[in-house]
């Protein structure tokens, strides 16, 4: 195996998820010990860091209409990041890229959770 840096490596990486009714944020610490590879698959050491959630509950009776499920994400979003960097016990600057779900899951969703991954890789100037 070589690699192109023989150095340890630590990237954290901030999560979302919004593809159905269930909206999540977590934060996990890759490590890779003896550095990152260059001629195989990556298996970094995985340290959870924060994994909170919330979920979108409609009516009795009614089932999930995306645009109901969008507009949960859009409130509750905000307050679950802030809620994974405390617990994570990080600030944003910490961090080394955002991931979130492109799909498969219901499109307005998706797209709610998207525009904030977006918004905060430009505004923290983060690779998604």
């Amino acid at each position: 195996m070589t690699t192109a840096n023989s150095k340890p490596k630590t990237i954290i990486a901030l999560g979302l998820e919004g593809s159905a009714n269930k909206l999540g944020v977590g934060i996990v610490k890759h490590v890779y010990p003896a550095g990152i590879p260059t001629d195989t698959e990556l298996q970094p050491e995985m340290i959870e860091l924060a994994n909170v959630r919330d979920t979108y509950n409609p009516p009795a009776g009614e089932g999930f209409l995306p645009r109901d499920v969008a507009a949960h994400h859009r409130a509750t979003i905000i307050e679950l990041l802030n809620q994974a960097l405390a617990d994570a016990k990080i600030t944003h600057q910490e961090l080394d890229c955002i991931c979130y779900t492109k799909g498969p899951g219901m499109g307005a969703p998706l797209q709610a959770v998207a525009l904030v991954a977006r918004t905060l890789s430009q505004l923290w100037d983060l690779p998604l």
